[in-house]
């Protein structure tokens, strides 16, 4: 069995011709299922005759496949204790305030301190009597258990959680088909051009940053991403915009800001700013920095309860960190 790192290419032969990529790959790699591939070959981990590829890909005779082998997946978080604010909680479902700095589930790196471990911890251990120990939903595999949809590391705010598995299908079925709203709250580096507008711009993996997103057409990692943002308050090289993002591809908010020409503030992958310091409101050089991480907030978010199918909304408002920098901005960049 190959280490994780390294490269191991094949030829397609005529037995997987019009077999699709993910299938082959967990035939040949037994130690990972279909699903743990599937997410190896989104973050272009496999290339075929020299293009980055995607699941789906139904192979022809002849075709070189490169695989980078992924670290192995692991068995599951760890239940770790660990204060997590919860919005709602039943049998079917929970909704929790992310703080930012928290990672959604393990990944390479990033294996303690996740919000899936908190959820363990909360739901499977010391949950109220008031409601059923079901635990997590299973359906995104044993690292992600209750995960329906993500947020940064370094986004706050409203993320829902599936309890069961019925559930989980439920509530993925409504991001499939897009009837899940979302808002976000964002401090943008510069002003938009207009107080309200769509972004219709294709996203995949940029061609040289493995770790970020880029504005890409016509590359095999693309997908359709449409952002809507209403611009709520303007200040001097600023703005307070209200954005809804209609699809939900990775750091989709982030790209689109920054697409054009208003990345999110303090954004260290697409704004070359990794913090902002008092000097940048006209206070003392030596000063603390007020905010080391990006200004965006996962303000609220609309769907249907899976079980009752009420219409539900939940919503966080902005944390102490962004809301110093708004003030900030209010009282020296205000243009009024």
């Amino acid at each position: 069995m190959p280490n994780p790192g390294d490269e191991v290419s094949f030829s397609a032969d005529n037995a997987v011709v019009g077999v699709r990529l993910d299938q082959v790959l967990s035939q040949r790699f037994r130690a990972y299922s279909r699903s743990y591939l599937a997410r190896a070959i989104e973050r272009g981990a496999v290339r075929v005759d020299g293009v980055t590829a995607k699941a789906s890909l139904k192979l022809k005779e002849g075709a070189v496949v490169c695989f980078t082998v992924p670290e192995p997946p692991r068995s599951g978080p760890e239940a770790e204790e660990m204060p997590l604010e919860f919005l709602f909680i039943d049998e079917a479902m929970a909704v929790v305030n992310k703080p930012s700095g928290m990672v959604v589930h393990p990944a390479k790196g990033n294996w303690k301190g996740t919000l899936a471990g908190g959820l363990k911890w909360h739901l499977e251990r010391h949950v109220s009597e008031a409601v059923d120990r079901k635990g997590l939903s299973q359906t995104g595999g044993p690292t992600r258990p209750g995960i329906v949809h993500r947020l940064d590391r370094d986004t706050s705010g409203v993320i829902v959680v599936a309890r069961n598995d019925v559930s989980h299908q439920m509530l993925a079925k409504q991001f499939e088909k897009r009837t899940v709203q979302k808002t976000y709250l964002a401090i943008t580096q510069g002003q938009p051009e207009f107080d309200r507008d769509e972004i219709r711009l294709a996203i995949g993996v940029h061609p040289y940053q493995r770790e970020k997103m880029a504005v890409r057409s016509s590359h095999s990692t693309s997908r359709d991403a449409v952002t809507r943002f209403e611009v709520l308050e303007r200040f001097k090289g600023a703005a307070l915009v209200k954005v809804f993002p209609k699809t939900g591809r990775t750091h989709q908010i982030r790209v689109h800001l920054a697409a054009i020409g208003c990345p999110v503030l303090a954004d260290a992958l697409y704004s070359g700013r990794s913090s902002i310091e008092p000097k940048f409101f006209g206070r003392p050089k030596n000063s603390p920095a007020i905010l080391c991480r990006q200004a965006l907030h996962a303000e609220s978010i609309t769907l249907d309860h899976p079980v009752t199918g009420e219409r539900v909304t939940f919503s966080s408002p902005l944390p102490s960190d962004i809301q110093v920098v708004l003030d900030e901005l209010r009282k020296y960049a205000s243009v009024s």
